[in-house]
């Protein structure tokens, strides 16, 4: 066994024996499974095994519409038996170079003398080739195999990259956007790994261990066959229950660096508050605490690796001692020759080599089957709104929207809107206010179809949006919301995003009526300033101008502002809802607003409480009926007046304030 060495950091390794590792991979769908996941919700989910995973992945490997794939493949597996027939013939080579040594290269107990050149050193020379053969066939194949892998992982996180843009807004709200990435992140790599591994590393180990077990039945007896098969079955159970083992300890050490780690960084934040109250000792021994929870795990686990590298070379080292042990009482009985004997110690240590990386395989294996799992839970998954078969798109010849007695409800136990019914004529601004929580914000979800109501139906132009093309639904409004979320790319990038193919004059123009092609062109870098990550280098201001421009761009008939000015100090107000007066002319509007003075000039206000219109009509009318439209409008001029008088009292302190100091 010199020269198979282990390194004490390798990753946690374990594996069943190769049958096993198939029967407990497959073993989430079988009746353990369904009897753990009977426990409760503490029980690990159902997951497939590699060979379900497989048939789910088989259509992405073997694609039919890709012929010169599926001939790599082909060629990959003919090099595959091609490198594994060379590494158990090269065995042979050595066994006979020492048989042309010891002059027995007829045969056992038949003395021939051969030359050195065209003898030994011949057939050593031909070991030597065919090492350098095998490893040459070996990269072949991983390279022909690479593009089938990849386009294998490229067409699956495509399909799930799309599945979750059809997927419902409900879904995105209750799933964080970061976890949403690092599942496509995490199942791009479990494809890969899955596939390099199963297919490059355990199918090619499988077709040696039959291949040296064939040979050994084959060339010697079937004890020696016996023999090798009982060591690599004992060494691959006590591999896989070591590493079942070692996991949970794996598991602890991680926990506790990370504990660790989050208290470092947390005290090295706070490093203010620490001084302030004298708590260096404090944090150090908080800090030790932690670093001590991980020594000793750490400890735990080097010598779990220990325990498991000890037991590997114990059980291997005997069955191939065995194995040798008969080849010398077969090489006295002169029933095979001492090259016999050098051919076995060869031939079981070249099988030590992917068998001690089995372990390693199987974890791997393992977590990459769940990574590729949640993936295709995802594409499992169906969109709660879908466009019914035979949509057509819709056709906006005026713009008239009307609402006729929707209900809705997040969840069947609250219901948000209770039998709404309005129009917004074409070419007409109307406006929802209302307290907190009354269903405006649903409303323009339900306009763009994010959710289905409950029952009614919501028409443009006569036309129902259930029964339309959702993308030719969207394509006809435009949204201007409270909260600007931009994309981390450049000014002009965010702006075209209304109309890709508009031109840069276009682009422009969207921003000079949007009133920041000024500010844009007072940029070193003009349009192509970044953003920064969700638009953080530009004020709320500033980006409200681009998502206006944005919507100029698209020129939608239909305009939804969603508190488009909520968020804004009432000078930066007045600029941006100025701006959206003028993109609304013209267009039927549609506006959500927190601040009653900024619809003031509605066509229509309906106020909304409890998920009913509580009242309708004008500025003036509702002021005139003294109800709950008229109590707000008091209330938020209230605090306006009283925002302003501390404004004016703050300016006129620090006016005096800058008299005494200069009188001073």
């Amino acid at each position: 066994m010199a020269g198979v060495h282990k390194r004490s950091d390798a990753p946690i390794s374990g594996a069943p024996s190769v049958l096993e590792l198939f029967r407990m991979a497959d073993q989430a769908t079988g009746p353990a499974a369904q009897a753990a996941a009977a426990q409760g919700p503490a029980a690990a989910p159902q997951r497939p095994g590699i060979a379900g995973t497989m048939v789910r992945l088989w259509p992405y490997l073997w694609p039919h519409d890709r012929a010169d794939l599926r001939l790599r493949i082909y060629i990959a597996f003919a090099l595959l038996l091609a490198a594994k027939i060379v590494t158990i013939l090269m065995p042979y080579s050595f066994k006979w170079a020492t048989d042309a040594l010891t002059g027995e290269l007829g045969g056992a107990g038949v003395q021939v003398t051969a030359p050195l050149w065209g003898g030994a050193v011949a057939l050593t020379v031909l070991y030597g080739l065919m090492r350098m053969l095998m490893a040459g066939l070996t990269q072949l194949r991983d390279g022909i195999f690479a593009s089938v892998a990849m386009n294998a992982v490229r067409r699956l996180a495509l399909k799930t990259f799309e599945h979750m843009h059809r997927l419902s807004l409900r879904f995105h709200l209750e799933r964080k956007t970061g976890g949403l990435t690092r599942v496509l992140e995490r199942g791009r790599s479990g494809i890969e790994e899955l596939v390099r591994l199963a297919v490059l590393q355990l199918v090619p180990t499988i077709i040696e261990f039959a291949l040296v077990l064939a040979i050994l039945w084959l060339q010697f007896d079937w004890r020696y066959a016996a023999v090798v098969f009982a060591m690599v079955v004992v060494y691959l159970a006590f591999t896989y229950q070591a590493t079942e083992w070692r996991i949970g300890i794996r598991r602890r050490m991680n926990e506790s660096d990370t504990d660790a780690n989050t208290k470092a960084v947390d005290s090295l934040l706070n490093y203010e508050t620490v001084k302030y109250f004298c708590a260096e000792e404090r944090e150090i021994r908080r800090y030790d605490r932690s670093v001590e929870r991980y020594e000793r795990a750490s400890i735990e686990t080097y010598t779990s690796l220990a325990v498991l590298n000890a037991g590997q070379a114990i059980i291997f080292t005997l069955g191939l001692t065995a194995a040798m042990v008969m080849a010398v009482f077969d090489v006295r009985a002169g029933h095979t020759t001492v090259g016999g004997f050098v051919m076995i110690n060869a031939m079981l240590i070249q099988l030590y080599i992917p068998l001690n990386f089995m372990g390693m395989l199987y974890r791997e294996i393992k977590q990459a089957l769940i990574d590729i799992d949640d993936m295709f839970s995802i594409l499992a998954r169906h969109p709660e709104v879908s466009d019914k078969p035979g949509a057509k798109p819709l056709v906006v010849t005026e713009g008239t929207v009307r609402f006729e007695n929707v209900h809705f409800s997040y969840v069947p136990e609250r219901e948000i809107l209770k039998g709404i019914t309005f129009e917004v004529p074409a070419g007409r601004t109307v406006a929802i206010v209302g307290p907190s929580g009354a269903g405006k914000s649903t409303i323009s979800r339900l306009l763009f179809r994010f959710y289905e109501p409950s029952s009614g139906r919501i028409l443009i132009d006569g036309q129902d949006i259930a029964d339309v093309q959702q993308a030719s639904l969207r394509e006809k409004i435009g949204m201007v919301p409270q909260d600007t979320v931009l994309f981390n790319d450049t000014i002009g990038y965010n702006i075209r995003y209304g109309r890709w193919e508009a031109s840069e004059e276009e682009v422009a123009e969207a921003a000079r009526l949007a009133q920041i092609d000024t500010f844009i062109r007072s940029l070193p870098e003009g349009y192509d300033t970044p953003v920064g990550e969700r638009g953080l280098k530009l004020s709320g201001g500033e980006k409200q101008r681009v998502a206006i421009a944005r919507t100029i761009l698209k020129g939608p008939p239909i305009l939804v502002l969603d508190e488009a000015t909520s968020a804004l100090d009432s000078f930066t107000e007045k600029e941006i809802q100025d701006a959206l007066d003028r993109v609304s002319r013209g267009r039927t509007t549609l506006v959500i607003a927190h601040r009653l003075s900024t619809v003031v000039g509605a066509d229509e206000i309906i106020v909304l409480d409890k998920g009913v219109i509580a009242e309708r009509g004008t500025h003036e009318e509702l002021l005139a009926a003294g109800g709950i439209y008229a109590a707000m409008w008091n209330r938020q001029r209230e605090a306006d007046e009283a925002r302003e008088k501390l404004k004016r009292a703050a300016e006129e302190e620090g006016e005096s304030l800058r008299m005494s100091l200069t009188a001073g």
